[in-house]
């Protein structure tokens, strides 16, 4: 199939395909979806942090490695220690930004060529405690630019006290 023609498929059918849908949506600059821009948190050489597009909650957030790997055991030791300090420290900035009781995070890289990230859920006072969080009815994404300002000065300030280089 030429490129054109993969590019009006859905994202599971690229993965029917063996095409992870992440990695295309990056080679084909975010032709599939979207651009990013506004809802960017951080990125480096290694992840991107960024609130999700069609969100199960306000502060739907998602950490992404910028290279593939099919899931958590294939990626190296050094990345999966990154992703989870960076994923703490992102649950917490959400918990406090957006006032909701806990963040539940999760990662399911399911299917023949999905791509290794972490979702990280709000769940706010007047939710039901429990699984049923993960598949909530997503909702339309609403930029707030406040809030995004202050997730990417709160990550950015931590990734720099850290010594975690934003920019390798």
């Amino acid at each position: 199939m030429t490129k054109e023609e993969l590019l009006r498929l859905t994202p599971a059918e690229l993965v029917d395909l063996g095409i992870c849908p992440t990695c295309f949506n990056r080679e084909c600059d975010g032709a599939l979806y979207g651009d990013l821009s506004d809802k960017l948190i951080y990125s480096d050489s290694d992840i991107e942090c960024f609130l999700v597009g069609n969100p199960r909650a306000a502060g739907h957030a998602c950490i992404s490695t910028l290279e593939h790997y099919h899931d958590m055991s294939e990626a190296p030791d050094y990345l999966n220690e990154k992703i989870i300090r960076f994923t703490k420290k992102l649950m917490l900035v959400i918990r406090e930004l957006y006032g909701c009781e806990r963040v539940y995070m999760c990662t399911m890289c399911d299917g023949k060529n999905n791509h290794y990230h972490v979702q990280l859920i709000p769940r706010y006072p007047n939710e039901k405690r429990g699984s049923s969080n993960f598949v909530k009815p997503r909702k339309p994404y609403q930029l707030d630019e406040k809030r995004l300002a202050l997730l990417r000065r709160h990550i950015s300030d931590w990734a720099k006290g850290t010594g975690e280089d934003c920019r390798r």
